[in-house]
């Protein structure tokens, strides 16, 4: 089924995701559990309209098969995994369809305190198919959650005065609308919200600001309140999206290399981990404050887990996915990054801008998304990578430009290391697309490297019938 991806569950409602199916989830995760010593789980949900109903539907099913189910109520995914902490439950399911389009839906499964992927979503997979729940008759209470974490962000930041600053938010109608601006204002900010109420059709921009489109409105009114930062929110607030005072977006690795920085100031030698579609700016910026870096595979199941083993204090992705270890609990929470975010600001006489501005200039592209079924995204991966350990092996220099290839990263999809930058091609764990993304010391020698991945690409493409 296509519904189950590598770290969570995510399908169109309607086909991939029916009320039926999700009942069958709730039976399903039931009967994972039923030996794991999970009894009692929060269950909360976004604002799309496909919501409710698979709320209804899941939970039916969490209860025929003997969950305790608390409802959080409608939120963000972050203030489901916060219930973990803070609530007497040992597990969780958000439903929220994340950055996704209108259309789609799906589940974030956490057994214990943390996220399941990989296999075990897959185990959860095999049980459904097979059909066989466990049954019994659980209980259903509310407890809604966003007072809790309301004063949980009023009591995390006493020493914060933001009394100066002024911040503009775009929740693009997603949940953080229901708790952004209050947190923000708690910590004493003046507060302009752009699409804060709450409509699942997402009639503005789509919710995801890791695309240049969905944060103009941002841009545009950063430089028109003269704010001194803009931060923007996906559909389920996990996602962070940052401009600073000059109306300029700061990507996610460079957003990770003001977080980091601030850390490593009063935890010299601490771990932190990126993703391979980071810069090498930032991975040498960590080393350089001091920290060590680790690079490693996208998406927040995988970073939570690899930050547990690592014993890191901080992550981050591209996509705007900041798990903070020091002084919180290790997920990726786009509205607590926020307000680290003012907390920096706040203690800094120089403007979000001059943060960043002692990093190298490179030339680099935002993530770049290729459309690609998700029966051969994979596969079309596995062929680039093979036609580039070929290049490694053989010293063959590539294309026309005569690239010499200098090492392969390949802990997820390929990242294509030459003399003066790089090349990534890996596939979408979230949607029917590749994501490519390059970086180089000059614009001209970024074309060629990008001229010749996507070359490289094409002919993968071709060789499989694409």
């Amino acid at each position: 089924m296509g519904l189950f991806r590598e770290y969570d569950l995510r399908g169109i409602v309607g086909k991939e995701l029916t009320e039926p199916i999700a009942e069958q989830v709730g039976r399903a995760y039931a009967t994972y559990v039923n030996d794991r010593g999970v009894k009692t789980i929060s269950v909360g949900r976004d604002g799309r309209l496909s919501s409710p109903g698979l709320f209804q539907a899941l939970v039916r099913g969490l209860l025929a098969g003997g969950m305790n189910v608390v409802d959080v109520g409608i939120c963000p995914s972050p203030l489901v995994y916060f219930s973990l902490f803070t609530l007497p439950i040992e597990g969780g399911i958000m439903i929220t369809g994340s950055h996704n389009a209108a259309e789609y839906n799906g589940f974030k499964i956490c057994v214990g305190k943390e996220a399941i992927h990989g296999e075990a979503i897959q185990d959860l997979r095999r049980i459904l198919e097979a059909g066989r729940f466990v049954s019994g008759q659980g209980r259903l209470s509310e407890h809604p959650i966003i007072p809790d974490y309301l004063a949980y962000i009023k009591r995390s930041f006493p020493d914060v005065n933001g009394k100066r600053l002024h911040v503009v938010i775009d929740c693009g109608n997603g949940v953080a609308a229901l708790v952004a601006k209050q947190a923000l204002e708690l910590l004493g900010c003046r507060v302009t919200g752009l699409y804060c109420d709450l409509d699942g059709r997402f009639p503005n921009h789509h919710p995801d600001p890791t695309v240049l489109e969905n944060l103009q409105d941002l841009m545009a009114a950063v430089k028109q309140h003269q704010a001194d930062v803009g931060i923007g929110y996906d559909g389920d607030a996990d996602r962070i999206g940052a401009i600073d005072e000059q109306g300029q977006v700061l990507w996610g690795d460079r957003l990770l290399v003001v977080y980091a920085r601030d850390i490593l100031a009063a935890k010299p030698g601490s771990t932190i981990i990126s993703e391979v579609k980071a810069s090498q700016c930032l991975y040498d910026d960590i080393a350089k404050q001091g920290g060590r870096p680790v690079m490693w595979k996208t998406g927040h199941s995988l970073i939570k887990s690899k930050m547990k083993s690592e014993k890191a204090v901080l992550a981050g992705e591209m996509s705007g996915h900041m798990f903070f270890a020091d002084r919180y609990f290790g997920y990726d929470d786009a509205i607590y990054a926020s307000c680290r975010l003012i907390e920096i600001l706040s203690k800094s006489p120089r403007p979000l801008s001059s943060l960043v501005a002692d990093l190298p200039q490179t030339s680099v592209t935002p993530e770049i998304r290729v459309d690609m079924p998700d029966a051969v995204k994979f596969d079309v991966v596995k062929r680039v990578h093979e036609r580039f350990a070929g290049y490694l092996k053989t010293r063959h220099e590539i294309g026309q430009h005569r690239l010499p290839l200098r090492d392969l990263v390949t802990i997820d999809g390929v990242r294509a290391i030459f003399d003066d930058g790089w090349g990534l091609i890996r596939a979408s764990n979230t949607q029917p697309a590749l994501v490519l993304r390059f970086e180089a010391t000059s614009p001209a020698r970024l074309d060629v490297i990008r001229t010749t991945v996507e070359h490289e690409l094409a002919d993968a493409k071709t060789s499989l019938g694409q």
